[in-house]
């Protein structure tokens, strides 16, 4: 199936590796002209070059922290000014350290939201009226399952993420009349290095080793695995297109069937 999207210009924060990395791909993929974000720039540098070799696509490498608002009003200026617009944003950010409640203080939730749901919302309003101008958008924030089903020792971004979910359902609702959509991706327990740190953690609290984290995970999900970053990849991509045209103010659960609700 062709997206529709070749030549369409689009923005991936936090996609020096992980599940953003795995989006960029795919959208170059796809023919889209891809920028990509982090700060660590050395990364950064390596994944653009991988992803136009194996794609042959446009790529850009900018080297930006998404909680910081000047680098990050600095980077979608200079996309401007080279590209002319954004077609497709991909909200991405870190998730927040592992932990309980006694474990944080409020200023650990202050940073979280900085991270998770301030980083979505500085990135929104400065792309939407480009968006706006051309009739045409796709914004897509990556989230997680547990704003769905909220996971015990990720209060953090149980709390952060689900943010997002409110603030992407009533942008949704105000820019739809410009053919813009806004829907978020909930990834499940997917192979990334976020959840080998927490097969790590998970050894290092005395409750298992990092094998018995993985078998525990797997035995909560119907599919009995963990999901790829590219199958993750692949529902992103197709909710950025222009075949998702009707589409837009949903929370898509890409988990393997992980949870357990009705909505």
């Amino acid at each position: 199936m062709d997206l529709g999207i070749k030549d369409k210009v689009a923005l991936v924060t936090a996609a020096s590796r992980g599940l953003g990395k795995a989006v960029a791909l795919q959208l170059s993929a796809e023919g889209a002209k891809v920028i990509i974000c982090a700060r660590n720039k050395e990364q950064l540098t390596r994944t653009s070059d991988e992803i136009e070799h194996k794609t042959g696509g446009v790529v850009k490498a900018i080297p930006a922290d998404v909680t910081d608002n000047e680098q990050i009003t600095e980077a979608i200026n200079d996309i401007i000014r080279e590209f002319g617009t954004i077609d497709i944003l991909v909200c991405n950010a870190g998730g927040p350290p592992a932990g309980m409640f006694e474990d944080f203080t409020a200023d650990d939730y202050r940073k979280a939201i900085e991270l998770n749901l301030m980083s979505t919302i500085s990135l929104c309003y400065k792309v939407v009226p480009h968006m706006k101008k051309q009739q045409w958008g796709r914004i897509i924030n990556i989230t997680s399952v547990s704003v769905k089903q909220p996971i015990d020792n990720l209060i953090l971004s149980n709390t952060s993420r689900t943010g997002v979910i409110g603030f992407s359902k009533s942008l949704s609702n105000q820019v739809a009349q410009y053919d813009i959509t806004v829907n978020a991706a909930c990834p499940g327990y997917t192979r990334t290095q976020r959840v080998e740190n927490l097969a790590k953690a998970f050894e290092k609290s005395v409750k298992g080793t990092i094998g018995e984290f993985y078998k525990k995970i797997e035995s909560t999900i119907p599919m009995g695995r963990l999901g790829t970053p590219e199958e993750f990849a692949n529902a992103v991509a197709f909710i950025a297109s222009e075949r998702a045209s009707y589409i837009t103010g949903i929370a898509l659960q890409i988990d393997g069937g992980f949870v357990k609700g009705l909505f």
